[in-house]
């Protein structure tokens, strides 16, 4: 490890206010992909501004159909939180099998989202629950957030502080998760609400994506056999040792047929 400065934010604009005077300032919340990627020496920030006792931003509440999670919510207590396992119980399901239990005890959903990891539990959960990002100074809609390998539609001083997701009628999530890091090899939510089915897919590409042929097979028939149908092109899907893009392809409609007969109970 290398020197570096060391601030607690009292609040997001003070936060967000170290970060535009210093460009080579990071905010750190749990810790859990950037301080991996420090020791490593693959990041080198000159400040760390940690976000995670930031008062409110670790709150979860709900507001009529809508469930708002803090940016600063653990993944242990999103998946032991009431109102989660009540209204969205595919999401406690999602952040109760993250990672192990240090890395649920210490990561949160703004750190996972901003960093947008292509195997992340979280973007497949955000993106296909259809929620909403909200960082200190706008909102942004899922399918605009998620823009590429670790890229997001986030500025480089933009902080998210919250993220909403809209109840829906039904949801579920699984993943084929690699035995050694708890990361998804492939996985799929899928959220049936009355704007219609999202499929979610993580693991399997650069980021997460929405699989329209599913999206349309669920859409026409919300059922386990309907998605197992569907063939998915290994076209443009990761191949690495853990598995070909052939294999990926062929997880992703076996597994969204599991999370539909989730939703279903």
């Amino acid at each position: 490890m290398y020197a570096f400065q060391f601030e607690r934010a009292t609040d997001a604009a003070n936060a967000v206010a170290r970060l535009k005077a210093d460009g080579e300032a990071r905010f750190l919340a749990g810790g859990q992909s950037l301080l991996a990627a420090m020791k490593l020496r693959l990041a080198a920030p000159s400040m760390l501004v940690d976000v995670s006792r930031i008062p409110g931003m670790a709150d979860i509440r709900v507001d009529g159909n809508t469930l708002t999670i803090g940016a600063a919510a653990r993944h242990a207590d999103v998946a032991a939180n009431a109102d989660v396992q009540r209204l969205i119980p595919a999401l406690a399901t999602l952040a109760g099998d993250i990672g192990d239990r240090q890395v649920r005890a210490m990561g949160t959903i703004g750190g996972s989202l901003a960093n947008n990891d292509p195997a992340a539990d979280y973007p497949a959960g955000v993106l296909g629950l259809n929620g909403t990002v909200v960082t200190d100074r706008r909102n942004i809609d899922a399918d605009s957030f998620f823009r590429g390998l670790y890229e997001t539609a986030l500025e480089p001083d933009e902080l998210i502080t919250a993220v909403r997701f809209p109840v829906p009628e039904r949801a579920g999530y699984v993943k084929f998760r690699n035995p050694a890091s708890h990361f998804a090899l492939v996985g799929v939510m899928v959220a049936r609400t009355g704007g219609g089915v999202r499929v979610a897919v993580t693991g399997a590409g650069d980021s997460v994506f929405r699989c329209q042929p599913l999206e349309q097979a669920l859409s026409a028939s919300f059922t386990a056999a309907a998605a197992r149908a569907v063939k998915v092109a290994p076209s443009g899907l990761n191949a690495d040792l853990h598995g070909s893009a052939e294999y990926r392809a062929h997880l992703i409609p076996v597994l969204t047929g599991r999370a539909v007969e989730i939703a279903l109970g």
